[in-house]
C-alpha cells in the first residue's frame, strides 16, 4: 500500500514540475495540480483504507477499559454501612425534658 502512495505522489509531483516549467504554466498552477491530483486523493484513500484498523483499535481500547473496570470492581472491598464500629445515629437527636 505504501508503494502505491509513493508512486502516485511521485507522478503527481512530476505533473506539477512539468506544469511549473511549461511556458504556459505557473507555479501556482503547479501547486494546485500537486494538491488536487496528488495529496487530496492520496489522503482520502489512505483515510478510507485505514478505517477498519481504526475501528478495531477502538474496540480493543473499549474492551480493555471494560476489563479494567471489572477488575477494579472485583478488587474493591465491599463495606457495609455500619462496618465502622460506631452505633447508628438517629436522624433527630432526642430532646430531654427537665422535671
Amino acid at each position: 500500500m505504501h508503494l502505491v502512495v509513493i508512486g502516485w505522489l511521485y507522478v503527481a509531483l512530476m505533473m506539477a514540475v512539468a506544469e511549473a516549467t511549461n511556458t504556459n504554466g505557473t507555479v501556482l498552477g503547479a501547486i494546485f495540480t500537486f494538491l488536487l491530483y496528488g495529496l487530496a486523493p492520496v489522503a482520502l484513500v489512505v483515510y478510507l483504507m485505514a478505517t477498519p484498523a481504526r475501528r478495531k483499535a477502538q474496540r480493543a481500547r473499549e474492551a480493555a477499559e471494560r476489563e479494567a473496570a471489572i477488575r477494579a470492581a472485583e478488587n474493591t472491598p465491599s463495606i457495609a454501612p455500619d462496618a465502622g464500629g460506631e452505633p447508628a445515629a438517629d436522624a433527630v437527636a432526642p430532646v430531654r425534658e427537665e422535671k
